[in-house]
């Protein structure tokens, strides 16, 4: 199993900066795949930015040039750098972790960005 805290999360007005945290815990193996998603209320969950053990990065077009997606392999930590954040920002952030064994969620931490 696989266990996944976030952090980071909170209230911050537009054209602010807010950093996210995920420690994973647990069965994690050394080639994964951590990424964070998000989902605002009523709508679905979708893909914020991704990053693999190699640290190759992919990101949803709405946040590139504004988040930044990094990893700490040795502390099994993902971050997200958010800056610039618009009210189109507010939602649950979740982080999530998948290797061949199988896909993980976190619990998710509340973002919002006032106008």
């Amino acid at each position: 199993q696989v266990q996944l805290v976030e952090s980071g999360g909170g209230l911050v007005q537009a054209g602010g900066s807010l950093r996210l945290s995920c420690a994973a815990s647990g069965s994690i193996f050394s080639n994964n795949v951590m990424g964070w998603f998000r989902q605002a209320p009523g709508k679905q969950r979708d893909l914020v930015a991704t990053i693999t053990s190699g640290s190759n990065t992919n990101y949803a077009d709405s946040v590139k040039g504004r988040f930044i997606i990094s990893r700490d392999n040795n502390k099994n930590t993902v971050y997200l750098q958010m800056n610039s954040l618009k009210p189109e920002d507010t939602a649950v952030y979740y982080c999530r972790l998948s290797h061949s064994r199988g896909v993980y969620w976190g619990q998710g931490t509340q973002v919002t960005v006032s106008s």
